[in-house]
């Protein structure tokens, strides 16, 4: 790997740790700023826009974000997909979310940015799914992405 490419590796996984943080914080302006300007999120059957986030943000419940390396692959230089997993504590119970989120990245003018990240939940039964509506308080999504 060149040292141009270990830059973007290095670069791709700040961001990604800005998400991790800027959730656990329950920071919603910090998650909107890794996304790119058509970025979108899914999870729970849904894909909900960037304009979606702070209803979704305040909606989810608090805790801790805890993720792993992302295992990343390039594509050009402007694009890149990766996974990485997740495990999520509540902070009212501390019980337990896992999986892991698939991603698409893109270089923008203000570097890289999430342009697409789904989210696949590892079950107790063993199953692996994008998730049943397991939030009461998880609006539906205002925008359809044009992607």
């Amino acid at each position: 790997m060149d040292a141009s490419r270990i830059a973007d590796v290095i670069e791709i996984e700040q961001l990604l740790a800005r998400y991790a943080a800027g959730m656990t914080k329950d920071d919603v302006d910090a998650v909107v700023a890794v996304f790119a300007p058509d970025g979108t999120y899914s999870a729970f059957g849904e894909e909900y826009g960037v304009g979606d986030f702070p209803g979704l943000v305040a909606a989810a419940p608090k805790g801790l974000f805890s993720v792993g390396t992302p295992a990343i692959t390039f594509d050009g230089e402007a694009s890149a997909a990766g996974e990485q997993p997740l495990c999520f504590v509540a902070q009212h119970d501390h019980s337990m979310r896992i999986g892991w989120y698939t991603d698409t990245y893109t270089r923008t003018p203000d570097g890289w940015r999430l342009r697409t990240r789904a989210m696949t939940f590892l079950r107790r039964s063993g199953a692996r799914d994008s998730g049943r509506p397991h939030d009461p308080l998880r609006p539906a999504p205002t925008q359809r992405s044009a992607n």
